[in-house]
């Protein structure tokens, strides 16, 4: 592969995110062949929706073979399953990436299976829905979107090409991706593992369940007329989107980060009962003006 540019992408994994990346690079790149590896009814609706050009299924090294970029698209448990059949597959000269929402067992499982010839950048768009499927795919799902890619910050990830220093040189293979990102209108975001699952467990893990626990909470609530949903505005459907995700969506992602998120049930389970606690004191208008600025923060991203 030449230094400065991909032209052969595998995307491991054709629904949501893995099609919207690739309706991502049909939207803004030129040149870029893609082939999708997934199961055959997953892929017929992909290559009908025109969204891959070459499709494969079960064997997993003719997808691999002249591949620049593997992109991987797949469910955590997946993903850590196959990496060490990817690291066997994939050419010398590519670059594999995952997009999955934890990091550090996969960077861990990375570092064991990646050394010499191909290299290996975990990666985490900040994007998505509460829907999944290729037939939900967007080719802007991550345009103005932080997309976070983990750094080698302790010596035990496999993506050790990532500078030690702003100033210092990245592989190629590197380089080359972070362009795609950027054309796509995604923001690359630097991080370590751990400092990613921490601040993950705060700004995605902790919303997801919450929202759930509000639903599940009115659901077991409803009387015969409906109440208390009969009321609801605008503003319930607002808070509750999160909660049409599926479990199926997020069971690998809680279990391979369950200490930090227990850790930050646990915060914020405090929080809700200093909230109780405030409930009769003027005391309660400083979390009022913390929350609408954190509002107003997400507003300005």
């Amino acid at each position: 592969m030449p230094p400065h540019l991909i032209q052969r992408v595998t995307i491991l994994g054709t629904g949501l995110i893995g099609g919207s990346f690739a309706l991502a690079l049909r939207k803004y790149t030129t040149d870029i062949r893609i082939a999708g590896w997934d199961r055959a009814e997953a892929l017929r609706e992909a290559r009908s929706l025109q969204i891959i050009d070459d499709t494969h299924h079960g064997d997993l090294a003719p997808a691999l073979r002249g591949a620049d970029l593997i992109y991987i698209a797949l469910p955590i448990g997946a993903t850590l399953d196959l990496l060490p059949e990817i690291a066997r597959h994939a050419p010398g000269h590519a670059l594999v990436t995952d997009a999955c929402s934890t990091k550090f067992r996969i960077a861990q499982a990375a570092a064991e299976n990646f050394s010499g010839g191909p290299i290996f950048l975990g990666g985490h768009p900040m994007a998505g829905k509460e829907v999944s499927g290729a037939a939900n795919a967007d080719a802007d799902l991550f345009r103005g979107n932080p997309y976070a890619l983990i750094t080698d910050e302790e010596k035990n990830s496999a993506s050790a090409a990532e500078p030690e220093s702003p100033d210092a040189p990245r592989d190629p293979r590197i380089s080359a991706f972070v362009k795609i990102l950027e054309k796509i209108g995604a923001r690359p975001f630097w991080l370590g593992a751990e400092q990613h699952d921490n601040a993950v467990a705060l700004a995605s893990h902790l919303p997801q369940l919450a929202a759930v626990a509000l639903g599940s909470f009115l659901y077991d609530r409803l009387d015969e007329n409906g109440l208390p949903i009969t009321l609801a505005g605008p503003g319930l459907r607002d808070s509750l989107r999160l909660a049409g995700s599926s479990y199926s969506t997020w069971r690998d992602i809680v279990l391979t980060n369950r200490e930090m998120i227990a850790e930050t049930l646990d915060q914020f389970a405090r929080r809700l009962d200093d909230l109780r606690d405030r409930l009769g004191s003027r005391e309660l208008e400083a979390d009022f003006d913390s929350a609408n600025e954190l509002y107003k923060l997400l507003r300005g991203l």
